[in-house]
């Protein structure tokens, strides 16, 4: 069970007691795992035992092998994928100067395994469902409106308006964009980076994307694991 878990010494320990590999079957705490992964890979790769090493690739080719049967979020794994392959490429350039844990030749393995993965997913094919019933175009304009709002990332945004047409033209309202970058940025970041658009309006799309080179948007997650101090436990919530 993942529900608690308690006495932990390193991130390796507690990385390999979790039980990540049920959690990636969990929609609500899938995104959040691989995100987790993501940070390990770009700044904590090296402070990991053997055995976590062996527990991180283990789960890392579970997701994959995940998102490749249903398909479910493969930008995400993407990103993970070439932060690793990165961070990897200069741990094995500067071994000797950097500490890694184990033989540079299953480095090397993981590192053209990591290379076949993400070759594997850039030719991932989104299946064609076939319905006969009510689709997206079906819905009214309002409705469509609404599940644009609901996004909080803007490449989901951009993407659902290459579907259709009236996607697209919805992608682009220029509220839809101010909305998001009010809910991700400070007004006081807004004035540093303003991107007049050729009428003189701002440039809310554009304004997105720069302001998420600079700031960090706000990260949604079904379920997060969390610290109780009082009992030193891990527990999902």
């Amino acid at each position: 069970s993942l529900s608690q878990r308690h006495g932990y010494c390193t991130l390796g320990e507690a990385f390999n007691r979790l039980d990540f590999s049920s959690a990636i079957q969990d929609i609500r705490r899938f995104n959040y795992v691989v995100k987790l992964l993501q940070l390990i890979a770009k700044s904590q790769l090296t402070s990991l035992s053997g055995a976590a090493q062996k527990n991180y690739f283990n789960i890392l080719d579970k997701i994959v092998q995940k998102v490749m049967e249903d398909q479910y979020n493969p930008r995400l794994i993407k990103d993970l994928l070439q932060d690793l392959s990165s961070t990897l490429c200069i741990l094995i350039r500067g071994v000797g100067k950097s500490v890694l844990v184990g033989n540079i030749n299953i480095w090397i393995c993981r590192l053209e395994t990591i290379l076949l993965w993400q070759q594997q997913l850039k030719n991932l094919q989104m299946n064609t469902q076939v319905n006969n019933g009510l689709t997206l175009s079906d819905l009214p304009l309002h409705m469509l409106n609404n599940i644009l709002y609901r996004f909080s990332d803007g490449w989901d945004i951009i993407t659902l308006g290459q579907v259709t047409p009236t996607l697209y033209m919805l992608s682009e309202d220029r509220q839809l964009w101010k909305k998001l970058c009010q809910y991700h940025f400070a007004e006081k970041q807004f004035c540093r980076h303003l991107i007049p658009s050729e009428k003189g309006h701002i440039d809310w799309k554009l304004m997105y994307f720069a302001l998420q080179k600079y700031y960090p948007i706000k990260e949604q997650y079904g379920d997060t694991l969390h610290f109780c101090r009082h009992c030193s436990i891990l527990f999902w919530k």
